[in-house]
């Protein structure tokens, strides 16, 4: 099966590094998959789960907040403003970054990052709920 390769990295360590068969990303126009091929393209993250394809049927998540994703002929990378593997979370992780994200919510007279932070609480909040926390 052909692959491509594949670079997550967060502000505090790259996650992940190796050839996959699919990334399916949560870009701020929808949720797109990534297969080998893909045409060359930028896209901005929005809160929500990168699932990483490595062609054993199982994906690896990753929840992400905010960042970029480059498509280019070498493969894909990710520039995550937040990245948190799925194993690390926990209901108190989760109930953090909700608490961050409602205090910048409170913070803000700007309808433009009111609507951001808005939706990065509805994200979180069905992340949570998918965890089953």
């Amino acid at each position: 099966m052909a692959t491509f390769n594949f670079e997550l990295v967060s502000p505090e360590r790259v996650l992940f590094s190796d050839a996959v068969d699919a990334v399916v990303l949560p870009a701020s126009e929808g949720d797109m998959t990534v297969l080998p091929g893909h045409a060359p393209m930028m896209t901005t993250l929005k809160t929500g789960f990168l699932i990483i394809g490595n062609g054993s049927g199982n994906g690896k998540r990753v929840l992400v907040r905010g960042g970029f994703a480059d498509i280019n002929q070498n493969g894909l990378t990710v520039l995550a403003e937040r990245a948190l593997p799925a194993e690390e979370l926990t209901q108190e992780v989760l109930d953090k970054e909700i608490l961050q994200a409602e205090m910048l919510w409170d913070s803000t007279t700007d309808p433009a990052a009111k609507h951001a932070a808005e939706a990065t609480l509805a994200q979180l909040r069905e992340a949570k709920a998918a965890l089953n926390y």
